[in-house]
């Protein structure tokens, strides 16, 4: 079924549009808590409202958008994120919020009515925002976000003040309990739909993410004297250290599952030509959708740095973990049904970003759609995805809705 409900040239060109709300010089950057975002929220506002919407931000700075159904059913809710990250893409999360609001034009233009009240949303702050978190506005709806981030400051401003700025209110609480489904749309982010000629994704679960600190402590010595079998030389040591993780993610992605483990953060001290470096710091991103496996490494990680070169000492503490989070298989199902339906490929894959969708899945059944994007690339100016294949996931998740509204009471728990 290609002859599309949704209209792919309204898609695109709400994309376009949004897109066009960047800092100068900066394409595309439009980052939470900035006059840039407030001016995209402004437009999606607008762009909610003429759709017939009933258009609220919540307690946790969530812009809304309300069709009521015809029932005491609940709510399904659809959406993502507007901000980006500096010098981002165009796509990313904007693709979602622009879906949802496109699935809920699509209902009302046909008069497909439903059982179920229809949230359009534009979640808060996905992105790791000034204030250094992140999913700022999922987290405050499903009720987890950690109240000391409340008094995170940025330039003089509290969040508590910067939620208020964007209309929310930390006083009150943003946990919604009439959420009975949960779909997000996304670009994939990676390579695999491309390469595969695949046309959708659907996402079998989300991976927990564990960063760790290693502090490598050796002896500065003087470049051209000290001879080089008495060194304790620290960035010798992390180079053995991060050709080893990198060896190991290797191996645990070969067993099938979804692994990775990046050195993303590297520092030596003191870091001087003529100088042996006495200390070096790593930080390491690991994730994993299978929790198992994320014991595992870090089990060898510990065993690793008792294998360091003569010397060098090392000291390791975990900065954040976070646990893996599967997608509902009863919504899963439906979106392959929907697929079916629809003429779309399809393969189910695991996602190795985080995502809204990790949290609303801790108050309701929650599952995601990956789109392909040009190359794999992301976070980047250069991030891009075809209307068509947005119009066609878009088109799948309308199918899908339709379905779970369908069923008796809309209940796959």
């Amino acid at each position: 079924m290609r002859n599309l409900r949704v209209s792919a040239d309204r898609i695109g060109a709400d994309i376009t549009a949004l897109a066009a709300i960047t800092d100068p010089g900066q394409p595309w950057t439009r980052r939470a808590f900035s006059p840039r975002f407030d001016e995209g929220r402004a437009w999606l506002a607008n762009r909610f409202a003429e759709a017939g919407l009933s258009v609220t931000t919540d307690a946790g700075g969530n812009l809304l958008g309300m069709r009521k159904g015809s029932g005491d059913c609940g709510t399904i809710l659809l959406g993502s994120h507007s901000d980006t990250v500096p010098d981002g893409g165009r796509f990313d999360g904007v693709a979602g919020v622009i879906v949802a609001l496109e699935v809920a034009r699509m209902l009302s233009e046909r008069g497909l009515s439903l059982r179920h009240d229809l949230c359009v949303a534009d979640f808060l702050a996905e992105e790791v925002s000034v204030f250094g978190v992140s999913c700022i506005g999922s987290r405050a709806m499903a009720g987890v976000r950690p109240p000391e981030w409340l008094a995170l400051t940025h330039q003089g401003r509290t969040l508590e003040q910067a939620l208020t700025d964007v209309g929310g209110d930390a006083k009150i609480s943003a946990q919604r309990t009439d959420i009975k489904a949960f779909f997000e749309l996304h670009i994939e982010q990676g390579p695999v739909l491309e390469s595969t000629r695949t046309d959708l994704g659907l996402v079998t679960a989300i991976a927990g993410i564990t960063r760790i600190e290693v502090i490598l402590t050796g002896r500065p010595d003087h470049a051209g004297t000290a001879p080089m079998y008495l060194r304790a030389d620290a960035l010798v040591g992390a180079a053995q250290l991060v050709t080893a993780i990198e060896a190991k993610a290797r191996a645990e992605a070969e067993k099938g599952a979804h692994f990775t483990a990046t050195v993303g953060e590297f520092s030596i001290t003191p870091g001087a030509a003529n100088v042996v470096p006495g200390g070096a710091r790593l930080l390491i991103d690991a994730r994993a959708v299978e929790r198992a496996q994320m014991e595992g490494f870090l089990e060898w990680l510990r065993g690793a740095l008792k294998t360091l070169p003569q010397g060098i000492s090392a000291q390791s503490r975990i900065l954040s973990d976070n646990l893996p989070t599967p997608m509902h298989e009863g919504l899963i199902a439906r979106l392959e049904a929907a697929a079916e339906t629809c003429g779309a490929s399809h393969i189910r894959m695991a996602s190795g970003a985080g995502h809204d969708a990790a949290f609303m899945a801790r108050i309701a059944p929650a599952a995601m759609i990956f789109v392909p994007c040009k190359e794999g690339r992301s976070h980047c100016p250069e991030e891009w995805a075809e209307t068509d294949d947005i119009a066609l996931g878009a088109e799948v998740m309308a199918e899908a809705v339709l379905a779970f509204d369908a069923a008796t009471q809309g209940e796959d728990r």
